[in-house]
């Protein structure tokens, strides 16, 4: 081999040698790359898992009271839970009918609301849906669209649907309604690996027990700790407390007049099967209330073996909501207001064909408006509401109504005060103008409503005119002062307009000379609280310490304070809220005092209390009429508003009683729920003692001391005045 031959074989190998170098050092970079770079990417796609993420519910936030005595908690409970992704390859229907079994043995029920009972003997189905329920009609409609059927399918139509969907032909029919059930279930919820379902909640411990130990033959097939709500005391305001409940479909699917389908809350992070607060406080704090969900992640290999469950991110509690009531006040004015109608029907009605069957009160502060109680009679317990809704919805007594916020009333003689207000501010009296009162006002030639002129005759002056309740007084200044006039202060006080609170409250309203029926001598009627003029309760409380505030009117409230669940910190808490003033220019709001504090000097239960209060009852005319011999007579209820002491009043309240009568019969009632809160006050009230004590109005003998006065006698004004009233003027 020359020297040239040479050189060129030490160039080639020279060559082969640097792209042996090259490729060798590109498979060492790409090792270097796969081991340290993306192992954990490798490693994965090695193995093949995959993570599902799934829910873990938080617990919801306490209602509590003002002293932080729970009102409605959340307590653990378990639920039957199925999960597609543990269960495998298992049959769905053979573990289906295992469950129901097992459920069935311990008495429990599972999830099923398909609107459809058992097959009758020849085979045929018909639907459960009640025709006159909105709500079962609504969803026997989206049963029907979301199984792609007509909305005239029968029942029929809609098994057979569900049988060929779910394959469930060799099933016996109770076989295939049971299964059909729980697979529409499943599709509601949308069952699927990464959304369980829920067959059965709160579950007792046996039936816990019993599913445990069948845990190996049955995968998939889940206790779940939950936590459902609960009432330490249910019959503490319900109404306002409100409820929680299941979402559902409506709100959950939601389709706007343009055919858009959104999903509202499953952007906010619900799930189909979550509970929500659907009405009362729990609906409007339920932000506050939910807490945040936590997750649960199962990782999966490729041939379905579960190699992984971690909590990957730990709930969080909702926060606590505050109220301004007293559990115990609250008890003692509930059970004050049910003594009350029963001692009316015992004394006044006990021959009568209309009882006093129902009534309302509401009690707040006069230094910021918060509720200290809130009572209807008749109520419900809310531990019982699901279980015994059918009977509370049927019964006449109306105990699901909110009386307290909803119940609109026409306020009679208890609207005087705010007349007097209005006229005297206006100028058009002052405290030496007088009326004179003979029993008939004579200003109409076809319209001489009259005045009973007990305790008064003659001139008469404004508190004069409050403490017996003069009907021809207001006759005069109420067209004088026109209810252009007495009705923009009657709302600057907080009647016929909406006092503030959180949850839903009636508007009410006021006789104007916009009304259809308005003609001059309406607005003589609506000065006595009669005409149009219809008011709710809690629009009377706001009133009485609007009138005590001496025109100042706050926000009415029940919240006092959203807390931290955890640390017990205060995270926003309530502040007084002026919603209207009313200038007090002179001796106004002094002189309806002194008038107010004369009329409770008549009462039973008032007159001799050691604490001065000032009240105004009325006795508005109900549309119900009796005979009297050959008279007819109106039904009336019990009116009254007071605040006290009234020298620096500290609470207000309203108070009405149906077919109660006299509205000073509620003066003993007064009396009770100023002992009662005197007792919080100093701290003598508890859950277990609250009867009311006995008011300083006994005798030696410790019965009721009958009163110098007839107790309605002020008020038979009211109802005889009305009975004359002309056709077309009818109280509303």
């Amino acid at each position: 081999m020359n020297q040239d031959e040479h050189k060129i074989v030490v160039r080639r190998m020279a060559g082969l040698i640097a792209a042996a170098s090259v490729l060798i050092a590109v498979y060492v970079l790409r090792l270097i790359f796969l081991q340290l770079v993306n192992s954990d990417s490798f490693k994965a796609q090695a193995t093949n898992t995959t993570d599902y993420n799934f829910t873990v519910t938080a617990a919801r936030g306490d209602i509590v009271d003002s002293a932080g005595r729970r009102i409605a908690a959340s307590t653990t409970s378990y639920n039957v839970v199925l999960s597609k992704l543990l269960m495998g390859d298992e049959d769905l229907d053979a573990m289906l009918q295992r469950i129901v079994e097992l459920l069935e043995a311990h008495g429990e029920k599972w999830n099923d609301s398909l609107l459809i009972g058992e097959p009758d003997a020849a085979g045929h189905y018909s639907f459960t849906a009640q025709a006159d329920s909105t709500s079962d009609q609504k969803a026997l409609a989206a049963m029907k669209d979301s199984l792609g059927l007509q909305q005239y399918a029968t029942a029929d139509d809609v098994m057979e649907k569900l049988v060929e969907d779910y394959k469930l032909e060799s099933y016996p029919l109770h076989w295939q309604r049971v299964l059909g059930g729980i697979h529409y279930e499943m599709q509601q919820q949308a069952f699927s690996n990464v959304n369980n379902f829920v067959m059965a909640e709160n579950v007792s411990e046996v039936t816990v027990a019993t599913i445990k130990e069948n845990s190996l033959t049955m995968p998939g097939v889940e206790i779940v700790e939950t936590s459902t709500r609960s009432y330490d005391e249910g019959d503490i305001i319900p109404h306002v407390l409100g409820r929680v409940g299941k979402i559902t479909a409506e709100k959950w699917k939601v389709t706007d007049e343009n055919g858009q389908t959104t999903y509202p809350l499953r952007e906010k992070g619900y799930n189909m099967n979550d509970m929500i607060g659907v009405s009362g406080l729990e609906a409007v704090y339920e932000d506050e209330l939910r807490g945040k969900d936590g997750v649960e992640t199962i990782t999966r290999s490729s041939d379905g073996v579960i190699v992984g469950t971690a909590m990957t991110t730990v709930p969080e509690p909702g926060h606590t909501v505050q109220l301004t009531i007293d559990s115990a006040f609250q008890q003692a004015v509930d059970k004050a207001l049910a003594r009350n109608i029963e001692m009316i029907n015992s004394t006044y009605n006990s021959g009568s064909s209309a009882k006093a069957a129902a009534g309302a009160v509401v009690v707040i502060s006069t230094k910021d408006g918060s509720v200290l109680a809130a009572s209807n009679y008749p109520s419900y317990d809310q531990n019982l509401f699901a279980t015994q809704y059918s009977q509370y919805s049927s019964d006449p007594g109306l105990p699901l109504l909110n009386r307290a916020l909803q119940g609109l009333y026409t306020p009679g003689s208890t609207f005087k005060p705010a007349v007097a207000v209005a006229a005297l501010d206006s100028g058009v009296i002052n405290r030496s103008s007088t009326v004179y009162c003979n029993g008939v006002y004579t200003y109409y030639d076809d319209y001489r409503p009259k005045c009973t002129r007990h305790g008064h005759s003659g001139n008469i002056d404004v508190i004069t005119a409050i403490k017996w309740s003069c009907n021809i007084f207001f006759y005069d200044v109420g067209r004088r002062t026109t209810s252009d006039v007495y009705d923009a202060y009657a709302y600057k006080m907080g009647l016929g307009t909406r006092t503030g609170v959180e949850v839903n409250e009636a508007t009410g309203r006021l006789t104007t000379k916009k009304d259809s029926n308005y003609i001059a001598s309406l607005d003589v009627q609506a000065a006595i609280g009669q005409g149009n003029t219809v008011v709710t309760p809690v629009q009377l409380a706001t009133y009485a310490g609007t009138l005590a505030n001496r025109g100042v009117r706050y926000r009415t409230h029940f919240v006092k304070a959203i807390l931290d669940t955890n640390t017990g910190k205060v995270l926003q808490e309530t502040q007084p809220e002026v919603m209207d003033v009313i200038e007090d220019r002179g001796d106004t709001f002094d002189l309806v005092r002194q008038g107010m504090i004369g009329m409770s000097e008549t009462v039973s239960g008032l007159k001799n209390y050691p604490v001065t209060i000032a009240c105004k009852s009325g006795t508005p005319q109900r549309s119900e009429t009796y005979y009297v011999g050959s008279t007819r007579k109106h039904y009336t209820n019990t009116m009254m508003v007071a605040y006290g002491p009234a020298e620096d009043a500290e609470i207000a309240l309203g108070i009405v009683i149906e077919y109660g009568g006299g509205g000073a019969r509620a003066g003993n009632l007064v009396a009770d729920i100023f002992d009662s809160y005197y007792a919080m006050k100093d701290g003598s009230l508890t859950l277990d003692e609250t009867g009311a004590g006995e008011t300083a109005d006994t005798t030696a003998d410790g019965q009721d001391a009958v009163p110098e006065t007839v107790p309605e006698t002020v008020e038979n004004n009211d109802a005889l005045a009305d009975d004359t009233a002309p056709a077309e003027q009818p109280a509303v």
